[in-house]
């Protein structure tokens, strides 16, 4: 059956003699197990997207301070910009191991077991961005001030990155336990 007719079939659940279904063969039931597992990819995506744009615009605005009175500085505080940027990324990898099992998907449970394997790594790449981002800042104010310290304040903010990682892991291992 095809990832459309599964949507279709979500609004359709009538049954021959014009009565909708019961919500017991609603839950057993792929759409809603289809909905879930997607809704899963999404949230991964989504939430890690969010909490890099918001990691990444603390030290990029900070950043752009420092670069107006030392240009030379750019490469010393490019990679405190770039790193709270990951999430982001860990966000997508979960979303599409997940969208590589969304065929398989033929039951509720499974697609909110995706759903709820999604949630490592979403929550994890959010608040970790935002934190991992206000540290890169207070590293871009040790840059302004000693630029050669500039790999100190990349080592603390990776410091936080370790647990966006360990999102992903157990995002990961969650998805691959699931039984399809």
């Amino acid at each position: 059956m095809n990832n459309f007719v599964l949507l279709q079939s979500l609004f359709t659940q009538v049954d021959t003699t014009g009565v909708v279904n019961t919500a017991t063969e609603v839950v057993k039931s792929s759409p809603w197990g289809f909905i879930f597992a997607l809704l899963g990819a999404a949230i991964a995506a989504l939430l890690g997207g969010i909490g890099s744009v918001f990691g990444i615009s603390y030290p990029a605005k900070a950043a752009d301070g420092v670069l107006s009175e030392s240009p030379e500085k750019f490469g010393a505080l490019f990679l405190l910009v770039a790193l709270p940027g990951t999430q982001g990324f860990y966000g997508f990898v979960g979303a599409f191991l997940i969208l590589g099992k969304l065929t398989m998907v033929t039951t509720f449970n499974q697609g909110l077991s995706l759903f709820i394997a999604a949630l490592p790594v979403a929550v994890a790449g959010l608040i970790s961005a935002i934190y991992q981002g206000k540290t890169c800042a207070a590293g871009v104010a040790l840059v302004a001030k000693r630029a050669d310290q500039s790999m100190k304040g990349v080592i603390n903010a990776a410091l936080i990155e370790t647990y966006a990682v360990l999102g992903l892991l157990v995002s990961f291992f969650l998805i691959n336990a699931v039984k399809l």
